[in-house]
Formats: structure tokens, sequence, C-alpha cells
């Protein structure tokens, strides 16, 4: 019965990481609400160093179940720098699973409290996650005329001036790269022809717009831009046409 046990649960070894950070979130949450409360009385940065330090211990958690027990090999090419440093994190976005990635990196510069991201504004009614990465600085911005500039500058600037270290993460294309939506990548390539930008071929022309606000506001705040691109085994054919990248399940 053990043995059997243990087969069921390693055929399951790629749901299970999301079943444990899932299963897990409604107590991460109420401890989180419950130093949130304390810590009202309190000034902003004493809320904001255990917030960082509770997330640190959550994504710890789950990074863990990602990284040992999928399976999965993780090669890092390119300089990461050791110590810490206020950085906007941009990559390229294909899957559910591209927000790991940005964790993996931030754990190994002793960074991954300082995790924040801009998102899109649909993502704030995920169940609570979404209200929590807003409480967390995250940004929350509406694609083309409804994006609010002043609203993310306002988000930014708050953040800066109780000196939060930042780590912002921006997937710039918005949408995923998905190849089983060709009308998705046509449209976009119809759209870079059409503003005399460079088409390009495993990317969707990213939205500058959340970018360039986020460089422009904190350009003396800031240490670093990561350029980051994310690749994953086996998204190519035989043929050379891309696969759909693997997702959290």
């Amino acid at each position: 019965m053990l043995l059997s046990l243990v087969l069921h649960t390693y055929s399951m070894r790629y749901v299970l990481p999301a079943a444990v950070m899932m299963g897990t979130a409604p107590t991460y949450v109420l401890a989180w609400g419950a130093w949130r409360l304390l810590s009202a009385v309190l000034p902003a940065r004493f809320y904001r160093e255990v917030d960082d330090r509770l997330y640190t211990i959550y994504q710890s958690m789950v990074l863990f179940f990602f990284e040992n027990y999928t399976g999965v090999q993780v090669t890092i090419y390119g300089d990461l720098p050791k110590n810490k440093e206020n950085v906007i994190y941009l990559s390229n976005h294909q899957c559910t699973v591209d927000w790991i990635i940005a964790d993996m990196l931030a754990i190994r510069q002793n960074a991954l409290g300082h995790v924040r991201y801009v998102l899109k504004d649909g993502l704030k009614w995920l169940p609570l996650y979404g209200w929590y990465f807003s409480q967390h600085g995250g940004v929350y911005v509406k694609r083309s005329a409804k994006f609010n500039e002043k609203e993310m500058r306002e988000k930014l600037r708050a953040q800066m001036k109780t000196e939060t270290p930042m780590y912002l993460v921006i997937f710039p294309e918005g949408t995923r790269y998905n190849p089983e939506m060709p009308k998705v990548i046509a449209d976009s390539q119809s759209f870079a022809e059409k503003e005399g930008l460079a088409i390009l071929k495993h990317v969707l022309t990213p939205r500058v717009k959340a970018t360039h606000v986020a460089i422009d506001t904190m350009k003396n705040y800031l240490d670093a831009v990561y350029d980051v691109t994310v690749a994953y085994e086996g998204t190519v054919d035989h043929k050379g046409q891309r696969k759909l990248a693997p997702s959290m399940t």
C-alpha cells in the first residue's frame, strides 16, 4: 500500500506543487491579515518588512516543490548579481509558470520577498491572491486607452517614499505567447508591421506603456533593469515549429 501511495504521488509530481501552493494560501493570507491589522498603528516600513518576510517564507516553500519535486533542471546563463538590487525584471511570457522563474532568480539574490508584479487588471479578482498582490506592492493596469498612467506613477512613488525594496516583474507582452492561438500572433505581427516595428517570431509585440512608466518613474531609484529570456525544453518540434509551453498543472 505504501509503495502504491509513493508511485501515485510521484505520478502527480507536476500537479502537487500547484496543489500545495493553493492549499496553503488560506493559511498564509490569514497570517498576513493578522499582521496587517496589528501593524495598522505602526509606521509603514514595519508592515512592509514583516510582509516581505512572510512572503519569503511562503514562496520559499512553493519554490521547494517546483524546483525539487517536479524534477525540473534550471539552467541560468548570464550575470546574476548576488547582492540585492532595486530592479525591473522584464521577461517574455509563455505560460502560467513564468512567474516561478522570477522567483527562482530572486531567491538566489536573497530578494524573494521583494518580488512585486505589474499585472493585468482582471487578475485582481483572483481569489486570495488578487487583493494581496496589490497590498504587497503590485500594480494592476488596464490596456490601451484605459491605462491609468497617473495611478501607476502614484503607486510606485508611494513605494519609493517608504524605501520599499523593489523587484518589479513585468511581462511586456501582456498576453501569453500561445502557438495554439495563431490569430493572436498574426494580429501582433500585423500591428508591428503597421507601426514599422520588427516582426517578432517567438514573442508577441510588447506593450510598452507600463514598462516606460515604471522605468521613468523609478529611474533614480533603480539599480538595474533585468532583460530575461525564458526558454522551456520541448517547446520546439522536429520541424522547428513552436509547441505549447508547460503550465503549472
